[in-house]
Order: structure tokens, then sequence, then C-alpha cells
């Protein structure tokens, strides 16, 4: 008899463990988990972090965060943190450096049996649907191998797709949440016709720790699709127009090119460059649909939580211009 409800997330008290919890996904996590008042936990590497990464620790600390120092590729350290904190649930944010080091975490895991879920640093698209172009596709290769490790162990987990973060999609930069908006041209990749969905950082942390304790998404893939934000670049271009008040010309960035910056294997620039043409060009996002028997869409089981929509986080952008 399962000692959860059937239709509803777990009792409260769980003991969460954030790893990657100052890298830009793995922050809103950390701010959700502690909203929600879950015991968290937060995995912190001994060497003395830059001040901006010092001062966001430092903040978790303030609003109850724990504070472990240690590395997640030292599978004797991270058992003896798993059983003696007894911690009940690991989400997992680390960046592309990092993922081969989950298969550690995930030993650790099995070799203490007191974990009941995982959600490793997944975060983007269903990596075993999509297909980019390198080097993105050693990335998702990594992220396939976590996955049948995760599986092959019989780990309980949950996988976050959450698709694009809500920003401007520019396919040259380092992380889409490092730059604004363009202000003099758009570039558009192909027609840009083909449709993305894009999810706010806090809504991807708070859907991120309702699906970790919900009995629904144990084993299960969660996709994150707001109808809200299901926009092509055509449209984002129009509504970042509005927003701004004058109407800018557009520059096509076609799939040639897309595949030529990829192919300079600039990283992390060209990983970005081969995801955006998985994304605007081969539709990687909406080229399948979630029927699965294990995998489900996060609006059916939250109907009542909105998602911040584009317009929104346009209008916060806008006022920080201004």
């Amino acid at each position: 008899m399962s000692l959860f409800p059937p239709n509803g997330p777990e009792e409260k008290g769980s003991r969460f463990l954030i790893i990657g919890a100052i890298g830009f996904i793995g922050q809103f996590i950390a701010e959700a988990s502690l909203a929600s008042g879950q015991s968290t936990y937060i995995l912190s590497r001994a060497a003395a972090p830059c001040p901006s990464k010092a001062k966001a620790i430092k903040a978790f600390e303030d609003q109850g965060a724990i504070l472990v120092h240690g590395s997640i590729d030292d599978q004797e350290f991270m058992e003896k943190t798993l059983k003696e904190h007894k911690i009940d649930t690991v989400i997992s944010a680390v960046g592309g450096g990092n993922l081969i080091d989950q298969l550690i975490l995930i030993r650790a895991i099995k070799a203490v049996g007191n974990v009941k879920r995982l959600l490793p640093s997944e975060f983007g698209h269903d990596v075993d649907r999509a297909d980019p172009v390198e080097p993105g596709l050693t990335m998702y290769n990594e992220k396939r191998r976590v996955r049948r490790l995760i599986e092959e162990s019989k780990i309980p987990y949950t996988y976050i797709c959450c698709n694009s973060i809500a920003s401007w999609p520019y396919y040259d930069n380092t992380h889409p949440s490092e730059v604004l908006p363009p202000l003099d041209h758009f570039q558009i990749y192909g027609d840009g016709n083909v449709k993305a969905y894009f999810v706010a950082g806090p809504d991807i942390g708070k859907f991120t720790i309702k699906a970790a304790e919900d009995i629904r998404t144990l084993n299960k893939i969660v996709h994150f699709r707001p109808t809200c934000n299901f926009l092509n670049m055509n449209e984002l271009s129009c509504l970042w127009e509005k927003k701004i008040g004058r109407t800018l010309p557009r520059v096509m960035v076609s799939e040639d090119d897309l595949l030529a910056a990829a192919q300079e294997n600039i990283i992390p620039q060209s990983i970005v460059a081969s995801f955006t043409h998985d994304i605007f060009i081969k539709g990687c996002q909406i080229n399948f649909s979630i029927d699965g028997p294990n995998e489900i869409e996060v609006s059916s089981l939250y109907p009542d939580e909105p998602f911040q929509t584009m317009e929104e986080c346009f209008n916060e952008i806008v006022g920080k211009i201004e």
C-alpha cells in the first residue's frame, strides 16, 4: 500500500540535496526548495568560490539552507553525506562540464539505498528524442549515459524537460540568460516559423520542486509545455517590438549559418548554435507527442498554477533597461 496520496504530493518534510545550486537553473531550484519549507542541503566545493557565488551561498544560508562542503565526484564523500543527512531527494543541476560526474553520484545513491528520488541535470530537451549536431550531441550523449545508469541501477527518478529558458534565443552566446533582447536588429532562424516553449527561471524552480515530491511523477519524464509561451522567432520579435515601441530590421540566419557556427567547435558558443539549430530548424521541442505511459505534461499536474508569460518577462527586461 502506498504511503502517499494517489493523486497529489507527498507530505512535506523531505530532505532535499541540491547540487549545482549556484548555477543559473540551480539557484531557482534552491530558492523554490527553501520557499516550500523543505529541509534544503546545498553541496558546495570546499574551495573558496568567487565573490558573486559566495554571496549567493550566503543568501541561501540566511534563508535556512544547510551547506555541505565537498564534491560530486567523490563517491565516499557522497555516500557519507547522503547517509548522515538522511537525504530523501537529490536534485542535480550541474553544468555541462560535470555531467559525467553524476555517474559517481548514482553509484553513491545505489550504495546507500536511502534516497527516494533522483532528478539528474536535464532541464532542457528530452535527450532521448532530440538529436542536435555536434558539439551539442556530445552533451546529450552524456545525459543519455546518466539516464541509462539510473534506470539500470533501479533508482527512482524524475526527468525534468523544461525546454527553453524564457529569454532571447541568441545562437552565438554562452548562455541565454546573459544577454538582453536586441535593440538594433533581429536574427531570425530559418523562416522564423518553427515554434518552441519558453519557461521563466522561477517557474522551472517552482515546478521542479513540486514534481520532485509528487508520486505521479515517479519514474516519469515531466515536460514543460506552457501554451501561453508557445512562440516562434517572428512572434517573439513582434512582442519585443511592441514593448520597446519601435520596429527593428530582421536578418535571416540560415540553417547553413547555424551549422557552420556549430562546426567551429568553440565551446560553449558552438553548443548553443547546435541547440538553436535543433530547436528552430528541426523543431526538436514539437516534433513528438507526449502520450507515452512514462511521460506527463506539468500543466496537467498543476492546472491552477500559472506560468509567467513571455510578455511579463519582457516587461521586466524593459523596466531594467529604462
